[in-house]
């Protein structure tokens, strides 16, 4: 039986320019290699089960 979405709520937070974090992601390629480590960890997990 397929399913029918009516509705969808996204909700997103914003930062401003000129306020940064702690511990803030910064450069293209720290961003990447965090979301390659991220991404290593799923399939390991998948591949475990």
């Amino acid at each position: 039986m397929p399913i029918e979405i009516k509705e969808l709520h996204i909700k997103i937070h914003v930062d401003e320019p000129g306020k940064k974090k702690k511990g803030n992601v910064t450069g293209k390629e720290e961003l990447v290699a965090l979301c390659v480590e991220q991404v290593m960890e799923i399939l390991r997990l998948q591949n475990e089960r």
